[in-house]
Formats: structure tokens, C-alpha cells, sequence
């Protein structure tokens, strides 16, 4: 690493590493699920290629044993740093890559991530209710939504609520254990709003 005082540093095979990574992903999702839509596709590759994703990887094949760290990062727990791990992650994929080719590089990332998107995609008609709600408000022309959250509970058992408004109107709320989960939750109900059919007029 870059805090080691080497002149060597991994910067240069992380930026390869990580191209390599987007590359075969890419191709694995593609080919893997083609009954997926652009959007799923999308969604599916962001749900591996994200720096807390690569760092768990990286902890199971205990990748930061290995690191060559500056003594204060070392100390302040670097090994399990999330930034760090990923970036690591990230060099290793890009040293295969030049040592065994494409090949090589298609094939770990094919062991280490394939479980993950086989996971990834059952969960994926609860990731997407944000964009889906975003989509259709766009096309029927109305204000891009705001996520109104709050909080309760203590730090290591917080609940997150969340209420989606568009133009000073409530649409959706939704609950969960993460501010995302919150969100997701109070998308889906104001997908199902727009979705009913108005009522009669009175």
C-alpha cells in the first residue's frame, strides 16, 4: 500500500483491477440472466461492484493478513477498513490479469462473485421500487421524489421510517432496519398509489 514508505504502490493495479472487475461482471450477469432488463442488470452489478461488497470478499480470502501497511494505519485497524480491503481486492484482480490474462481473471471472478449475483438476484424486485418510483413520476411529468426519514431506537438497534413526498404530498412510508431499507419500503407503497385507480369524483 501506497502507506508502506515502498516506492511501489498498488494505485496502478487497483485501476486495472477494478476495470477487469466491471468488465467480467458485465459479461456474467449478461449471459447468466437474460430473461433481466437493462435496469435489473444494472441493479445486479451494483449490488457486487461496490467497495463494501469487494472488502467482504477480500475478508474471506483474508486478504488483509497480507497487506503491507504503515505502521499508523496498521494501528488504527487498517487490515479490516473497508476502503482498503477493496482497493486490495481490486490489485489482486488486476495482478492475475496480467499474470494469467483474461482467462485467468474471467475465471476468479467467476469463483468469487457468482454466489454472490445467484444471491443478488432474488432480492432484486426489492432493490429497484426507488427507480421504478422515479421512472414514473418522470413520465407523467410531476417533481422528482423527496425521502423524508427519521429514526428510533439506540445506535446498535435503530428502526429508520421513511415518507416519500412529491410536491408537498405524502405518497408512500415505509419502515426498516437501514435508511435504504426504509426508503425502498416507503417507494414501493407510493408505486402501489400511483397505481391505483383514482376514485370517483365527489
Amino acid at each position: 500500500m501506497a502507506e508502506s514508505g515502498d516506492e511501489h504502490s498498488n494505485e496502478r493495479l487497483e485501476f486495472l483491477g477494478d476495470a477487469v472487475l466491471g468488465w467480467v461482471i458485465a459479461d456474467l450477469v449478461y449471459e447468466r440472466y437474460a430473461d433481466l432488463a437493462e435496469g435489473a442488470l444494472t441493479d445486479l452489478r451494483k449490488s457486487v461492484v461496490n467497495a463494501r461488497a469487494l472488502a467482504e470478499v477480500a475478508e474471506e480470502l483474508d486478504l488483509g493478513r497480507y497487506l503491507l501497511l504503515g505502521r499508523g494505519e496498521d494501528a488504527a485497524g487498517g487490515r479490516g477498513k473497508i476502503s482498503i480491503l477493496s482497493d486490495a481486492l481490486e490489485a489482486v484482480l488486476g495482478a492475475v490479469y496480467l499474470d494469467g490474462g483474461s482467462d485467468a481473471a474471467f475465471g476468479l471472478v467467476g469463483r468469487l462473485f457468482t454466489p454472490r449475483l445467484d444471491a443478488a438476484v432474488d432480492t432484486l424486485d426489492t432493490l429497484d421500487h426507488k427507480s421504478a418510483l422515479q421512472e414514473r413520476l418522470a413520465r407523467s411529468g410531476r417533481d422528482a421524489p423527496e425521502y423524508r426519514i427519521r429514526s428510533t431506537g439506540p445506535d446498535h438497534d435503530k428502526r429508520f421510517f421513511a415518507s416519500v413526498v412529491v410536491a408537498g404530498e405524502v405518497l408512500g412510508d415505509g419502515e426498516g432496519p437501514s435508511k435504504k431499507a426504509a426508503e425502498q419500503a416507503a417507494a414501493s407503497v407510493a408505486c402501489s398509489t400511483l397505481a391505483a385507480p383514482a376514485g370517483p369524483a365527489g
